[in-house]
């Protein structure tokens, strides 16, 4: 049901002069403002026969003045140029806050010929109004054409709302009515109040019409609080939908075309109540149903106070009106109605004495009531504006709503359930906000692009090219002294005895030492030595021992002499040999085996590897980033500050770079530049759940916490959002008719990266495919040459297990993040946060992150603890089982950590670690001698993700079955993938023994012995086979 009611506002209401001031310094003068109707279109579309019209103007309930009476033209045009004016003054009855609030109300009358004896008849023919505001925005002059709404003929006739015809009218003044520096100073707070939902039933009118109002205090620093009210409520039904956009309303009271009550282009759009500042921005059954209210709603305007806020829309209870309550929040002694009603003069029956200054105002017509009382909600559309003072304070603002019919008990309230929807915009954000071209620059200030380094032209690849090269040139230049002493022999003279060659040799030393050209070819090599030494084995600096001075001695004669023989056999074969493929181990292999390393604490052989993914490719931002996240891993923070800021020097805008930056200067207590980055981060993708959640705790770390709140607030609006979005996609399939058969659990995946994590964009559902497992190759490598990288790449695994289970809130989501990065000090941040978030308990996704955190610090008992929560939770989660056997083998409980990880494999579902699960279970197998087992389970691994370690395990088992053919194919893998291995060559000394291999097991024995072969069992069992044998060892 509607239930308009139609009050006017009296002079005496007009808004205090005071508040429209923009300073008391600079007292604003009096100043007129002129508003000129030039003419008037399209009448003849609201009456057809219309003829002769004139135009009365009004504003703040004055009337301004009627113009001449102008014949209609037959196209619908009326040319008035009518002139009108009325003036702005801060003490007279139109203030700055009357101009930024009350437009100028222009209504086209329809003058009816005079008949004999009888009157001149005037007609309302259609109204219009004209906002002011552009004056109060530094504008002295400006032309519109205001849409003309047609005024009802009758209260049964049904209007379109839509406007039929216009008015030019032109507004304009000798001078600003606000200075430059007041406007600059300025700000223009602009409030909505959208409706009242859920109001008593007892608002249903069963007498004589009422009104509907509420006030909202906004207060001022210094000055009386300022009340800003709403009127004109309109009762409506509770099954009637307001559209959307719909038109915010003039809060005007002497309207008759109710279509120009419409604020033109302002429009209220709605939104999801997850985007709302409000209280009640969740969803019913989230939260206690009882909602308590009466009489006041309190609205938090401290999000005004956050940098670059300018509005704030959301529902907001209203709860019982208490004095004391509302004293102590607002410091107001009683409610504002009491002084407003005297200002109205309202009458016993709650209705406005109407005071308007024209005889053309009338009610629109009420709709039938229904017999049965409904839930109603009372719609008020309407919307005020007013000048902000610069030294205007902010605090916690008030707004109330009463209904002056009826003095109702809270109790009615309390079982209705009533709130209302507002909105608050300022025309400038209270607190400015950065800007992104301040804070990139700020950014590079502190990390300035670094210029690439100079391509290095030496190596220990190039200085070995170089020691070829001088052999080379070295060997032609005896060969020719040769053929001078003793002329070229033929192929068909035969082959000289060994006598005589012996006699050759002696002389051609002879001529090469008294000639001096023996020490000009020392001298040639010297420098290519030197070089190598230098390059390749990056000796600079004296030795400590005579001892270790004679091993490296030895140690460089053989490769020396070694390299001797290959450019030697380059120059002397009869066909160039093509060159050997340039081969190098891949960046994601580089990953995977320093993954593998710090799995096993082996920290030396990570960092080497992060290197050599460095070295490969210098200008790679993750590369960077993953040796910043070791050196975290390690607590090397200063090393690690520098591969962050290494990696946001190459691109400004990476905002996983400007994270992990801002995560190291909090470590360090450089929170200036913390906030930098993470303002930045927020910034350049201001989609990131992450980067808010972290400023979030970042802000809170500073007791900063209006802007925690607000980082906290847009983030769960984005997961949000990210939340109905992936809810939609099921829906939408459900709509084409396709099936969807979905687990009644949470579906679980691998774990994205930490690029992925930022990403957050939606799974496409697509499954990776698997690998084939990579043919092992036939050949081995010395541990000087490059190892050959297999054709398949391995699919590198997620570094942390755990966090497989998509997070559901904020907080796990930065959780998730961090984890990656091992940035362990926010982690426990992100997780307080967590656990205080959570209404039903911890999850068992905070569990399994809190137990990696007691596991890096080897906090073993506790992280016991942390897992047996996590089992209670969720028993069929693989990456509690995983979780659960690493802390069981570390603990060093083989049996427990096996039955784990046979559980874990055992699922649908992959953990987020099946390559460390895979390694472990082999190894338990190994040693517990079930080699068949063993062997399936290292070639899952392969399959998966392919390193050294996997091979080595395949090739053990192999071994142990007595499978030497397949055994020396998988170790010849591992040695392709890592030449550096001993166990690699051990074993591969034990097979070459068993073939009667004496040269290769030689070979092999030496490399695993000097690479310093720690596994003492197997190299017993080398000698003891070597022992068997009778060969293989160089010292027999």
């Amino acid at each position: 049901m509607e239930v308009p009611a139609e009050q006017s506002e009296k002079e005496s209401s007009a808004l205090p002069a005071a508040a429209a001031l923009p300073s008391e310094s600079q007292p604003t003068p009096a100043t007129l403002v002129q508003i000129t109707v030039l003419k008037a279109q399209d009448l003849k579309t609201i009456k057809s026969d219309v003829s002769i019209t004139l135009v009365r103007a009004e504003y703040n309930g004055v009337i301004l003045g009627d113009s001449s009476k102008t014949d209609v033209l037959p196209n619908g045009t009326a040319n008035y140029n009518f002139t009108t004016s009325f003036v702005c003054s801060p003490s007279g009855p139109n203030s700055l806050d009357d101009v930024a609030q009350k437009p100028v109300l222009l209504t086209v009358i329809e003058v009816s010929q005079k008949e004999k004896r009888q009157k001149e008849k005037a007609v309302p023919l259609g109204q219009a109004v004209v906002d002011l505001l552009p004056l109060l925005q530094g504008q002295c002059s400006f032309k519109v054409s205001a849409p003309l709404y047609a005024v009802p003929t009758s209260p049964l006739e049904s209007l379109h709302p839509e406007a039929k015809g216009g008015l030019e009218v032109m507004v304009c003044t000798k001078e600003p009515l606000l200075s430059a520096t007041q406007l600059s100073n300025g700000n223009l707070l602009s409030v909505t109040l959208e409706g009242a939902y859920s109001v008593p039933e007892a608002f249903a009118p069963t007498g004589p019409l009422q009104n509907y109002m509420a006030c909202l205090q906004v207060p001022a620093a210094g000055e009386k609080e300022f009340p800003l009210l709403f009127k004109n409520g309109i009762l409506k039904l509770a099954g009637e939908k307001e559209p959307l956009p719909r038109p915010k309303k003039w809060p005007l009271a002497n309207i008759m075309a109710p279509g120009a009550l419409s604020i033109p282009n302002s429009f209220i759009v709605g939104g999801p109540y997850e985007d709302e500042d409000g209280e009640l921005n969740k969803r019913e059954g989230d939260e206690d149903k009882q909602i308590f209210f009466h009489g006041v709603a309190y609205v938090n305007m401290v999000p005004l106070l956050c940098p670059g806020v300018k509005q704030i829309r959301g529902a907001f209870r209203v709860f019982p009106y208490q004095d004391s309550e509302v004293f102590e929040k607002t410091k107001s002694q009683h409610s504002v109605f009491r002084d407003l009603r005297r200002q109205f003069s309202l009458t016993k029956e709650g209705l406005w004495t109407p005071e308007i200054s024209t005889s053309l105002s009338r009610a629109v017509p009420n709709k039938t009531q229904k017999e049965d009382k409904e839930k109603i909600t009372k719609d008020k559309d309407s919307n005020r504006r007013m000048s902000n003072v610069p030294k205007t304070q902010l605090s916690d603002a008030t707004g109330e709503a009463e209904s002056v019919t009826y003095c109702l008990d809270g109790q009615q309230y309390i079982e209705a359930g009533t709130f209302l929807v507002m909105e608050i915009k300022l025309d400038k954000a209270l607190v400015p906000k950065r800007l992104r071209e301040e804070l990139t620059r700020r950014v590079k200030q502190m990390i300035p692009p670094r210029p690439p380094l100079p391509p290095r032209t030496a190596g220990a690849k190039k200085a070995v090219e170089d020691y070829h090269n001088h052999v080379t040139s070295i060997a032609v230049a005896i060969l020719s002294e040769y053929h001078d002493l003793f002329g070229k022999r033929l192929p068909d003279q035969g082959a000289i005895d060994h006598q005589t060659l012996e006699e050759q040799k002696r002389q051609l030393n002879f001529e090469l030492n008294s000639s001096g050209k023996y020490f000009a070819f020392k001298e040639q090599l010297k420098y290519a030595v030197v070089k190598i030494v230098r390059e390749k084995y990056l000796k600079t600096t004296a030795f400590e021992t005579q001892e270790q001075f004679q091993a490296f001695l030895s140690e460089l004669y053989v490769y020396l002499v070694d390299q001797m023989h290959v450019a030697l056999n380059q120059l002397l074969s009869e066909e160039a040999a093509s060159p050997a493929p340039v081969s190098h181990t891949t960046e994601e292999q580089l990953q995977l085996f320093a993954r593998e390393a710090e799995f096993s604490k082996d920290y030396k052989l990570a960092s080497l590897y992060h290197q050599q993914r460095l070295a490969q490719d210098q200008c790679n931002i993750q590369y960077w980033l993953d040796y910043g996240a070791f050196c975290l891993l390690l607590e090397e923070t200063t090393k690690a500050q520098e591969c962050f800021q290494q990696a946001l020097s190459l691109d400004p805008h990476h905002i996983q770079s400007l994270l992990l930056c801002g995560i190291v200067a909090v470590m360090l207590q450089h929170y200036e530049e913390a906030e930098i980055f993470f303002e930045d981060a927020c910034c350049l993708e201001p989609s990131s759940i992450v980067a808010w959640t972290l400023s979030g705790l970042f802000y809170e770390l500073q007791n900063n916490n209006i802007q925690a709140e607000m980082a906290f607030r847009e983030a769960k609006k984005l997961l949000q959002a990210q939340l109905a979005k992936e809810r939609s996609i099921p829906e939408a399939a459900e709509g084409e008719g396709g099936e969807k058969h979905v687990s009644a659990g949470c579906v679980r995946s691998p774990s994205p990266g930490p690029e992925e994590c930022l990403r957050e964009g939606l799974p496409d559902g697509s499954a990776e495919r698997v690998p084939e497992v990579v043919e092992p190759a036939l050949s081995r490598k010395l541990p000087e040459e490059e190892a050959t990288a297999p054709e398949t790449a391995p699919k590198v695994p997620s570094p942390v297990s755990g966090l497989s289970q998509p997070p559901c809130t904020v907080f796990m989501k930065a959780v998730e993040f961090l984890m990656k990065v091992n940035a362990i000090q926010f982690v426990h941040r992100a997780l307080a946060h967590e656990l205080l978030s959570l209404q039903g308990g911890p999850s068992c996704a905070y569990y399994l992150a809190l137990a990696q955190t007691y596991l890096l610090k080897e906090d073993l008992s506790k992280c016991e603890e942390c897992l047996c929560e996590a089992v209670r939770i969720d028993y069929m989660n693989p990456n509690v089982w995983a979780q659960k056997g690493h802390l069981c083998y570390l603990k060093r409980d083989f049996g427990e950590a096996k039955e784990c990880y046979e559980r874990t494999i055992s699922f649908v579902e992959d953990a987020a670690d099946m390559h460390f699960v895979y390694l472990r279970l082999g190894s338990i197998y190994l040693e517990e001698k079930e080699y068949g087992r063993a062997k399936h389970t290292y070639l899952l691994a392969c399959k998966n993700s392919a390193s050294c370690l996997t091979w080595l395990g395949v090739g053990i088992a192999c071994y142990r079955l007595e499978e030497l053919v397949e055994a020396e194919d998988a170790l010849s893998e591992a040695n392709a993938l890592n030449n550096t291995n001993a166990e690699v060559w051990g074993y591969l000394s034990l097979i070459c023994l068993q073939g009667g291999r004496q040269l290769e097991a030689e070979q092999c024995y030496k490399y695993a012995v000097k690479l310093a072969l720690r596994n003492d069992a197997l190299l017993r069992e080398i000698r003891a086979a070597q022992q068997r044998f009778g060969f293989g060892n160089p010292a027999f």
